[in-house]
């Protein structure tokens, strides 16, 4: 069975980098926050309030899939929380990454607007919310390697459930996969 690649996806203030470390620490991989694979440039705008255009995203979400596919120190898989709003954006991570798997955190907006007021230091400003919803293209049917998740439940029973999902992704990948 190939290393595990997992994005957990979802608009700022859903709880992508919290949920990540916590499947990272049950599955006992590394953790990256995508944010951290930022250029200094988009992180400068989106501290000023401006929303990011996709001439910004490219080269961040083209090192968040060589981050999964490329680190020798890998190991048995590793975790990134990514946005990746857009199925453009998905389908980049997995042109770079190879098989992923995407955990995506679905929540509506007045209750992640709330999170994000209660938020400090973060520079992902509240205000920016809009235009995370307004990219949000919500993984359909077709994106069969998307498991989502409803962020009204307890980080522990997300966890858990993406853990039952995930065991039962990578069970039918084994059974399509020729030897």
């Amino acid at each position: 069975m190939p290393a595990l690649r997992l994005i957990v996806m979802g608009v700022s203030g859903c709880g992508k980098s919290t949920v990540s470390q916590a499947l990272a620490d049950r599955l006992g991989l590394d953790m990256v926050d995508g944010d951290d694979l930022h250029l200094p440039e988009s992180v400068a705008k989106m501290r000023s309030g401006i929303a990011l255009q996709d001439v910004d995203r490219w080269p961040w979400l083209d090192r968040i899939g060589s981050h999964l596919a490329d680190s020798p120190d890998a190991g048995p898989g590793r975790v990134v929380a990514c946005s990746a709003l857009r199925r453009a954006y998905r389908d980049r991570i997995r042109a770079r990454a190879g098989q992923v798997c995407f955990v995506f955190l679905k929540g509506d907006f007045e209750l992640i607007a709330q999170r994000m007021r209660q938020r400090v230091g973060h520079y992902m400003q509240a205000g920016l919310l809009d235009s995370q919803f307004q990219t949000l293209e919500t993984p359909g049917p077709q994106e069969t390697d998307v498991i989502t998740l409803y962020i009204t439940e307890p980080v522990e029973l997300l966890v858990e459930q993406a853990l039952a999902a995930l065991k039962a992704h990578r069970s039918s990948l084994a059974l399509h996969t020729p030897v």
